[in-house]
């Protein structure tokens, strides 16, 4: 079973993403739409941290960034830039 855009809300931890390892505390954040919401993200994130961030690492999701899917294969070298519009479903398994 897929869960929509509508009802993904429900399913992802409500985060503010930040780079923890980071060394400089001052680095200006990026702001990102994640199915409708507003999150920001440390410059230099890419699509697998976000993820990871998420707790979404290691299960099957569909990643729609800027109105293109993403293939599992470029998560890592997928770099988040401020303004983008990332559309994520989650497949649930169940009967």
């Amino acid at each position: 079973m897929l869960i929509g855009r509508d009802n993904i809300h429900a399913h992802l931890p409500h985060v503010t993403i930040s780079d923890q390892h980071s060394s400089s505390r001052n680095s200006i954040m990026i702001q990102l739409s994640v199915n409708g919401e507003s999150r920001s993200i440390a410059p230099g994130a890419n699509l697998a941290r976000l993820l990871e961030d998420l707790s979404l690492t290691g299960k099957r999701v569909a990643v729609e960034r800027n109105g293109e899917i993403v293939p599992r294969s470029r998560y890592a070298e997928t770099l988040l830039a401020n303004g983008d519009q990332l559309e994520i479903v989650v497949a649930v398994g169940g009967g």
